[in-house]
């Protein structure tokens, strides 16, 4: 038996990482306008750190020090603060800062584990060029250009920001209304648009929270919509009829989503049998 692949089966979406098992993850990367939050947070507790240290070094102790002693001490603190806090920093807390703290995000490897010394020390050293020697347009201008908002030290260092905190999944919808069984192992739901099932569990999820009258008013323009696409329409109010299609369609593809699984796991061995370089079709 010849395994059958196609692009569209082997192409991961764009915020996907496969792991080593190859298993596709669902992450989601963090945007622009956060990466930045974050990194005016991290880069005003390096600025504080750094005009601290040379108040000290220029103050009390500059009558202590001598002038190439003082300049001395200026480099290491600023090589401290730019390069080794922020390493430690990020090596120790597994891609984390006190501005990625904040904002809710933490850096991680292309592959989607957690970065390392290597990857730390890396946009460190670069984010010294990109971000306080350009003023941040070098990384801004990656950013802008690249999927995953990914900066210049991000693309040497194979990794990128992930969002850490992500919006709580909605409530399951309540299966179909008893009223409704008959008719819903014979209705016809294939047909309804993406875009229009998801507006509709959006709708059904808050229509607890809507008033009577705009409840009514918006249950009547969706059951409209959706009767172009539902075959046979049931004979209840428009509410009811939506909670109807909407826990039909989603047990449907769940069922599908099952089947498929089925398959893939009595493929598997097959496929375990098949040789390395052996060609697909």
């Amino acid at each position: 038996m010849t395994p059958t692949t196609s692009p569209e089966a082997t192409r991961l979406a764009q915020d996907e990482v496969l792991t080593g098992e190859a298993v596709a993850l669902d992450v989601q990367p963090t945007g622009m306008v956060l990466r930045a939050v974050g990194a005016v947070i991290d880069i005003l507790v390096s600025v504080a750190l750094i005009v601290g240290a040379l108040f000290i070094i220029t103050g009390p102790l500059a009558g202590l020090l001598p002038m190439g002693t003082q300049q001395m001490t200026i480099v290491v603190t600023l090589v401290l603060v730019l390069v080794v806090v922020p390493t430690v920093v990020e090596t120790t807390t597994r891609g984390r800062s006190l501005g990625r703290l904040a904002v809710g995000t933490r850096i991680v490897r292309a592959d989607g584990g957690a970065a390392g010394f290597r990857q730390a020390l890396i946009r460190a050293l670069v984010g010294v060029l990109e971000i306080y020697f350009s003023f941040g347009v070098v990384a801004v201008l990656s950013g802008a250009f690249t999927p995953r908002s990914q900066r210049l030290g991000d693309l040497l260092a194979g990794t990128y920001s992930q969002r850490t905190r992500v919006a709580p999944l909605p409530p399951p919808l309540p299966p179909a209304p008893p009223v409704l069984a008959e008719w819903a192992s014979v209705v016809d739901v294939a047909r309804m648009p993406d875009r229009l099932s998801r507006r509709l569990a959006q709708f059904l999820a808050q229509s607890a929270r809507l008033a009577p009258a705009a409840r009514e008013r918006i249950a009547a323009e969706l059951c409209h919509e959706v009767a172009a696409y539902v075959s046979p329409m049931p004979g209840t109010d428009a509410l009811t009829t939506l909670l109807g299609v909407a826990a039909v369609r989603r047990d449907r593809e769940f069922r599908a989503l099952e089947a498929q699984e089925r398959r893939m796991r009595q493929l598997a061995p097959v496929l375990e049998r098949v040789p390395p370089g052996f060609p697909q079709r």
